[in-house]
């Protein structure tokens, strides 16, 4: 195969090389594992190593060498189309284990096939019926048309504040019905996003660029080498963080209303009678409610205060709003309004203040000369050392040590 190798043409010929390692990698991890979202982030690398192919092989000589070029010409490199959708998914297969490809999941890659559709049909009419250039006529890449370009920028743009709407409601969920919300917060997710955010961004630039002043073939080089600097980022930070959630939930990107999944099992069928609202509360605009209501939150102000406190449910470091929910023969929904009037916080927090609280008089009885910090905090219900921490401090004001040396 004719390839010449110079410093455009090598060097990202070692990001392809190395992104479609790490897209086979994860292609097997995902497949052996049965993680959906290995899968799907190894179709993304593998559209952004075609993405960068063209610049690749292009400054390797294929533009100017038949039949290189006519390849470069006739197969469609840039999925643009495909991008986004593809990151939609990966977003809701790492964040939700009721997520399921199904037929409404193909719509959203209609436009993507639609314009493979339209590269097979130009290579069947130049090549096939005409045998000569009608779509190629002005011998440029259709790849680098004006209005692919831009509308699959719009559809990526799109798609992208798509998955961070998801995040975002998953997060808000998240400390309603958990009480470990920390430990399930993905921070990969955020970053992900904001690294696919900085190569759109990227892409903006240098278009905004070249109409400002007229862009080289090499000054758009540099474009396609930080958009591989980045792919590659996510290809090293994605394998290493493949673990997906285990709350299930249904979200409505319209609204504030996300459905949680209760007793969801992953070998399971969705069904709608699986699921039941659960509502995210904004803590800084709970209505105060009437006499009624108020003397409602005030009953179950108790019913919680005495779960947590005789019962010690705080002590379980898998507690979940369902949990409390079927302890107090109540819905999950009704129990995430209770707490969120009458503490004025969400669920994860109210668990974590008795946890804290706990902590507190065992230090007070001296019980850190017998064990370790941690120790006592996993004794109380939490489950890992950073969120203790994090818990901890927000509480408090101090680290545990911080506040251990205060106060003993």
């Amino acid at each position: 195969m004719y390839f010449e190798f110079n410093r455009f043409s090598s060097l990202l010929f070692v990001f392809f090389l190395h992104g479609l390692v790490y897209a086979l990698l994860l292609l097997r991890k995902g497949i052996i594992n049965e993680t959906r979202s290995d899968k799907w982030l190894s179709l993304f690398l593998f559209l952004c190593i075609l993405y960068i192919a063209p610049w690749m092989v292009g400054f390797a000589g294929w533009y100017d060498t038949q039949p290189y070029r006519d390849i470069l010409f006739y197969v469609p490199f840039h999925q643009l189309y495909f991008i986004g959708p593809v990151i939609f998914f990966y977003v809701q297969s790492l964040l939700n284990p009721s997520f399921h490809f199904g037929k409404k999941e193909w719509l959203h890659l209609l436009p993507g096939i639609l314009y493979l559709l339209f590269s097979i049909a130009m290579v069947v009419t130049d090549k096939l019926v005409l045998k000569e250039y009608f779509f190629l006529a002005k011998g440029a890449d259709p790849d680098f048309d004006t209005w692919y370009q831009l509308t699959g920028l719009l559809s990526m743009l799109i798609y992208f504040f798509l998955s961070l709407r998801y995040y975002s409601l998953y997060k808000k969920l998240m400390v309603q019905v958990i009480s470990y919300a920390d430990i399930v917060m993905f921070k990969w997710v955020r970053n992900f996003l904001i690294a696919f955010l900085v190569s759109i961004l990227f892409r903006i630039s240098f278009s905004i660029a070249d109409l400002i002043s007229t862009g080289t073939y090499i000054s758009t080089w540099w474009y396609f080498l930080a958009f591989a600097i980045i792919f590659y980022y996510i290809a090293i930070t994605g394998y290493a963080n493949s673990i997906e959630t285990k709350i299930a939930f249904r979200p409505n990107l319209l609204s504030y209303r996300p459905a949680l999944l209760l007793n969801y099992q992953l070998t399971d069928t969705f069904n709608e009678t699986d699921t039941e609202e659960a509502e995210v509360i904004n803590i800084e605009s709970v209505p105060a409610g009437n006499n009624q209501v108020a003397e409602e939150v005030k009953e179950w102000k108790e019913k919680l205060l005495q779960l947590m406190q005789q019962a010690k449910a705080y002590e379980d470091p898998e507690l979940s709003l369902s949990h409390v929910a079927k302890q107090l023969q109540s819905n999950p929904s009704f129990i995430s309004r209770m707490v969120n009037q009458g503490f004025g916080i969400n669920f994860n927090d109210f668990v974590n203040q008795f946890r804290i609280k706990a902590i507190k008089e065992m230090l007070d009885k001296g019980e850190h000369k017998k064990q370790t910090l941690l120790a006592i905090a996993f004794e109380c219900g939490f489950n890992s050392k950073a969120t203790f921490n994090r818990a901890f401090k927000k509480a408090t004001g101090y680290s545990p040590k911080e506040w251990l040396q205060k106060n003993h």
